[in-house]
């Protein structure tokens, strides 16, 4: 478990990190999330005791990270993959981070298969690609066999059946009793693997809920109507209370009654539908709608990229 009191983090007169409170439980992956200058990486490195905090405190199960006799057998984690000696192989990588935390050797063998990086493990890692270095970091991460598991932004740099590959292995981490904390940009891959959130902008925490109820306080669905009678349908379910909004192909977006219940009363109407279609609210539209005040850096969407000189 990882838990945060009052955590806070200061450099000079701007708040990174502004007096959070939250905790990442066993047992579920927990999806953190927010814009670039949210405060998320500074957050993971705190939980991690490189960096210290301004104020408040954070744990993992029960002390701090920094007090572990063993720290790869306490937390995995997963911050720069890259940060690593371009010169060593694969194998003597992983082999001296076991030595210096009592792991046994056979260890390494095991992650190295368990990441597909078996086959390369006597390559110097300099000459990694960007996935290949991802699955390494995964496997620093997995060494010690460790009860809490922190990965940001582990599919950057992979394929997608990498990708595919991380989300079963964080919800198999989890479905084992681990805490599982990944922070991630990719919504939609969020959307599939977290089962708990956490978001935050400029420094606080904005939600910390399931994803399931996330997605319904934040974003709303709607069924979305076509008609060759649009005027009509829509007059009739704007009598009945239902809030319609007339868009752009005469398609009318209903909300208040769900699709059955509205073809019924249309039908019944003697009026004619060419489509009843239920529009499910997705994580990026929540999310979107709840960090629109919370984005440090924002670009202006243009029609043209420029004009050539």
């Amino acid at each position: 478990m990882i838990a945060a009191r009052g955590l806070t983090k200061t450099y000079g007169p701007k708040k990174a990190v502004d007096g959070i409170d939250f905790t990442v439980e066993p047992g579920r992956v927990t999806g953190f999330l927010g814009p670039n200058g949210a405060g998320k990486s500074t957050t993971m490195r705190m939980v991690l005791g490189l960096d210290r905090p301004t104020a408040g405190s954070v744990t993992v199960n029960g002390h701090r990270y920094q007090d572990s006799a063993a720290p790869l057998r306490e937390v995995g984690a997963l911050l720069e993959a890259r940060a690593l000696h371009p010169g060593r192989s694969a194998r003597d990588h992983l082999r001296w981070l076991a030595v210096s935390n009592g792991i046994p050797a056979r260890r390494v063998d095991h992650v190295l298969d368990l990441v597909g990086l078996e086959g390369v493990a006597g390559q110097r890692v300099g000459k990694f690609s960007l996935g290949m270095g991802q699955r390494l970091g995964i496997a620093v991460a997995l060494l010690g066999d460790p009860p809490v598991v922190v990965l940001d932004e582990p599919v950057n740099g992979l394929d997608p059946e990498g990708i595919r590959w991380v989300r079963n292995l964080a919800r198999e981490l989890a479905a084992g009793g681990r805490t599982v904390f990944i922070s991630s940009h990719l919504m939609s891959e969020m959307a599939l693997t977290a089962d708990h959130l956490l978001v935050i902008g400029r420094g606080r925490i904005l939600a910390d809920c399931s994803t399931s109820d996330f997605i319904a306080e934040h974003a709303a669905s709607y069924v979305r109507v076509r008609s060759p009678q649009p005027g009509d349908v829509a007059d009739l379910l704007l009598r009945q209370g239902l809030d319609v909004t007339r868009h752009e192909d005469d398609e009318l977006r209903v909300q208040g009654l769900d699709a059955a219940a509205i073809g019924e009363l249309v039908g019944k109407s003697g009026l004619f539908l060419h489509e009843l279609t239920l529009v499910r609210s997705s994580l990026e539209d929540a999310f979107m709608t709840l960090t629109a005040d919370s984005v440090e850096y924002s670009a202006t969407t243009t029609t043209t990229a420029g004009t050539a000189r």
